[in-house]
């Protein structure tokens, strides 16, 4: 399904060190029921009252830190009501009613989050990706919503979409394949893991202050001839049929989101 290999495009490398970028200022960590689950910029914290006092700038290992102190099992709530705190002093991404897991360094699950709290808080979120092409090389596409809250009109793979609290890799990558594109995965052929790609850069979210953490897991598969995909949720405008041609001009005139493009980058081995 990829090309051969070939000289690797100018606008990579450019789009790589983008993606790999430290925080405009410096943040202090976040944590939650003692264990650091993200970071936050100078401004985001200040000022957010919550009920009992829970949120607090501390020493902590020679250094300073916010810290939500709950008892472990109360973690969930806590976030849930820091992140309505932060909702109402307009210090969030757009909210989406959908939670995300939170977890610490080692990757154990602390509790869950408001997907439009985890930017400002530095949280490290999973997506997933599926690059998908027909028998004959081409490759679908899709352009985003123009109601879409981040890259609005822009050009992504046929699929791409977070994992939620709910989800593991694969689930995620079922239902996403399915709300976004309307085929089901067992229909789809040769399905496999390409790879992943880490993003840890500044992000528009929270008034500026936030700082995207996340991997996004990379899929690939062949759609059949007579499959078409259809949106079922309303996040896609439209879906094209391109060749390899046409995708590689679309990507040197960044005209895909900064995610597709380096999931694609991948996919073609630069």
């Amino acid at each position: 399904m990829t090309s051969a290999h070939r000289e690797v495009p100018g606008w990579v490398a450019p789009a790589r060190t983008l993606a790999r970028r430290p925080p405009a200022v410096p943040r202090l960590p976040f944590a939650v029921a003692g264990q650091t689950v993200g970071s936050v910029a100078p401004g985001v914290l200040e000022g957010v009252a919550l009920e009992g006092g829970a949120l607090t700038k501390e020493p902590h290992a020679g250094a300073w830190r916010w810290h939500l102190a709950c008892a472990p099992a109360d973690a969930t709530p806590a976030l849930a009501a820091l992140a309505e705190a932060l909702r109402s002093a307009g210090r969030c991404g757009a909210w989406r009613d959908e939670q995300l897991a939170v977890c610490n360094a080692a990757g154990e699950r602390v509790g869950t989050v408001e997907r439009g709290a985890v930017r400002a808080l530095g949280i490290a979120t999973r997506a997933v990706h599926l690059v998908a092409c027909v028998p004959d090389g081409r490759q679908w596409v899709q352009q985003r919503a123009f109601t879409k809250p981040s890259h609005p009109g822009r050009w992504d793979t046929l699929m791409g979409g977070m994992v939620s609290a709910q989800d593991t890799v694969a689930s995620a990558l079922a239902r996403e394949t399915w709300e976004e594109a309307g085929l089901r995965i067992e229909a789809l052929q040769a399905v496999a893991q390409g790879g992943h790609v880490d993003f840890a850069r500044p992000s528009d979210e929270g008034e500026g202050a936030g700082y995207m953490v996340e991997r996004i897991d990379w899929f690939r598969a062949t759609v059949p001839d007579g499959l078409v995909p259809a949106n079922q949720d309303g996040e896609v405008e439209r879906f094209e049929l391109l060749d390899e041609a046409a995708v590689h001009a679309r990507l040197a005139q960044g005209a895909f989101t900064p995610e597709a493009a380096l999931v694609l980058a991948c996919f073609y081995g630069w």
